[in-house]
């Protein structure tokens, strides 16, 4: 038989299961290798130049808390420029406009994308993406999907 004040004094101890198990949730990222939050200054970025003359700047790549691979990079084309030939993969990509005129061809249906446009290609469609202005075209690649990362 135990006192009221007895049963009180083990409150605290009967709780801190509850909170151990709760602090897992705010370490997320470090204890399931998903990427944690964070910033990254356009600046700090290491610029790789293909071939093409296209500037890439890899942003980050790795799992999603949900357990999706994700990529992002930034990409500089210049005028007239492809960065590759027209190809397909397994993850879906999004392109994020900034700066210039890109011509995104899907399964041999071409999109005009300008500053502020967004396009979408899902997995396995085959697509391509040129700069078909007379400035530098400057925008945003994410990648989700198996083999995004």
């Amino acid at each position: 038989m135990m006192t009221r004040r007895e049963m009180c004094l083990l409150l605290p101890g009967a709780m801190l299961p509850v909170a151990v198990a709760a602090a897992p949730l705010a370490e997320a990222g470090e204890q399931d290798g998903s990427l944690p939050s964070a910033g990254f200054p356009f600046e700090t970025l290491t610029v790789k130049t293909a071939p093409s003359g296209a500037q890439t700047r890899a942003i980050f790549k790795g799992k999603l808390a949900t357990g999706e691979s994700i990529e992002t990079h930034a990409t500089t084309l210049p005028p007239g420029a492809m960065p590759h030939a027209p190809h397909l993969h397994v993850h879906s990509e999004m392109f994020c406009m900034r700066e210039g005129t890109l011509e995104l061809t899907v399964n041999g249906k071409t999109y005009a994308l300008g500053p502020g446009s967004v396009g979408f290609v899902r997995s396995n469609d085959e697509h391509g993406v040129k700069n078909v202005g007379t400035t530098p075209a400057n925008y945003f690649v994410v990648a989700v999907g198996p083999g995004a990362s």
